[in-house]
């Protein structure tokens, strides 16, 4: 299965969960609670603030080599987005992805997570963790605040 049959599924389209393939096209499904969603919110809502040059997302369906991943905040800028905004899943990253951490994330999924969102394009991926920390990753490693967005703050 690719990410635009599972779209245009009838069955599939409207399901409450987070959604993703993984590299063999099954369907992962991951509830989330109500804090998670939270802090989806949170962060979408300051990082439009702080970039009003881009466009945010949640649950944002990017491309990778290991099939569909979804982000659950993303900034693209305007000419990136001028790019993708007709596709099903973006070909390409977002300039920054951030993923929410769940109490079901484990390390290895999250450094593989955040290595396939560099891969696919990504300048920045930033992880919120359950008591709204962010942490902010270059292509190089951890950087202290976001070099994109330095006045995001270290706590949401």
């Amino acid at each position: 299965m690719n990410w635009q049959q599972l779209c245009t599924d009838p069955v599939l389209c409207d399901l409450p969960y987070k959604i993703e393939l993984n590299e063999r096209g099954q369907i992962i499904m991951s509830p989330a609670r109500l804090a998670h969603s939270a802090f989806q919110s949170l962060i979408d809502r300051k990082l439009a603030q702080l970039m009003p040059q881009g466009i945010t997302l949640t649950e944002c369906a990017i491309r990778t080599r290991k099939c569909t991943k979804v982000a659950d905040v993303a900034w693209f800028s305007k000419s990136l987005w001028e790019q993708v905004k007709d596709e099903y899943d973006s070909p390409v990253a977002p300039e920054i992805c951030i993923e929410v951490l769940s109490p079901g994330n484990t390390a290895k999924e999250m450094r593989d997570k955040k290595r396939l969102y560099f891969d696919s394009g990504a300048e920045e991926v930033w992880f919120c963790n359950e008591n709204g920390k962010m942490n902010f990753y270059g292509k190089n490693g951890k950087l202290k605040n976001s070099a994109l967005v330095p006045e995001f703050p270290k706590k949401i």
